[in-house]
């Protein structure tokens, strides 16, 4: 894990678990999350809501 494949900016771990959330799970290449806000057609904004939701639920992919 290099950084995010479209921009090379580096990644932390909740941009690495929104991508396995949205994209794939099995992901070894990931987005950050502007470049993922961008090819799911939502803001950075919406994607901090749902990482917050998932945290909420306990989710092991966010910290």
């Amino acid at each position: 894990m290099d950084g995010c494949m479209i921009c090379g900016k580096p990644l932390s771990y909740n941009e690495i678990g929104a991508h396995k959330k949205f994209i794939n799970r099995g992901s070894k290449a990931f987005l950050c999350k502007a470049c993922l806000a961008a090819k799911l057609g939502v803001t950075t904004e919406e994607i901090d809501r749902k990482i917050e939701q998932f945290k909420a639920q306990g989710c092991t992919l966010f910290v």
